[in-house]
């Protein structure tokens, strides 16, 4: 792998923009190609083998656009795709969103954490099974939040329509006293401050955007594939549907104007 190739990252849609933002503004001289299916948007009401068939056709096109690494900026295709992936292109490091949230939670030794996923994440018991491997006495509830991924996708962030869902799946009983909540899709960032301002300050909402980042860094060092040239990077965002709604919400994500070009998903 060059060290100057792009990273690939992809996600089910444009949700995986906040760990491509994450990952832009800690190494600002990396390029990078992003593809986000929202064509087939949400993954997490899909199968394992759906989710696995459009997460390899979509790393197949990373992998032949020359990326130094594929980053899956999606949970439930971490979850459901990860180890399919690694088997399939073993030169290629392969970075997932679950492994450095797992371990920054095991680092702050929580008591009771909370997982709020799509569907398919919740199912996949990929947190749980993770967290207590680590530590055998945390407690893990998860709550499948599958009305969260569309609502974001469609500018309802911030509204009374978002506080109202949010209020109705977090009343849930089995999420009182938690010390900590994983915000299990990437898409749930914009609405961390609705998450905090219900959950108050006692509970610490991790975001994984930040901590994928960071891993990406740590990674391409170890394997010594840190971009060389301090010049402008090459930054391309793909989707297989474009809308103006996608292209509206990719900004929020992303947190700049972007250039969304429409790829159909790759055979």
């Amino acid at each position: 792998m060059a060290k100057n190739n792009p990273i690939g990252i992809f996600d089910s849609g444009v949700g995986g923009l906040t760990v491509a933002s994450a990952i832009h503004q800690l190494l600002p001289f990396e390029s990078f190609i992003y593809f986000g299916d929202t064509r087939h948007a949400p993954y997490g009401d899909k199968s394992k083998s759906t989710i696995l068939d459009y997460s390899r056709r979509i790393s197949r096109f990373l992998v032949e656009s020359d990326c130094k690494c594929i980053v899956v900026a999606c949970n439930s295709a971490s979850a459901m795709a990860y180890k399919e992936l690694k088997q399939d292109w073993p030169e290629v490091p392969i970075l997932n969103v679950v492994e450095p949230v797992v371990n920054e939670v095991a680092r702050l030794k929580a008591r009771k954490v909370g997982v709020v996923a799509t569907r398919a994440t919740v199912r996949s018991q990929v947190y749980s099974k993770q967290l207590q491997k680590l530590d055998v006495d945390l407690k893990v509830v998860q709550k499948a939040t599958p009305l969260l991924a569309p609502l974001v996708e469609e500018g309802f962030a911030g509204t009374e329509v978002s506080t109202g869902v949010l209020a109705h799946y977090l009343a849930d009983p089995a999420l009182k006293d938690l010390s900590h909540l994983i915000l299990g899709c990437t898409h749930y960032p914009l609405l961390q401050a609705e998450f905090e301002h219900y959950l108050g300050q006692d509970v610490q909402v991790i975001n994984s955007a930040e901590m994928v980042a960071r891993r990406l860094q740590q990674m391409l060092s170890e394997k010594g594939l840190l971009r060389e040239l301090n010049t402008a990077p090459k930054l391309h965002f793909y989707v297989s549907e474009k809308t103006k709604a996608f292209s509206k919400t990719a900004r929020l994500f992303f947190g700049q104007e972007i250039k969304l070009s429409e790829k159909l998903l790759p055979a």
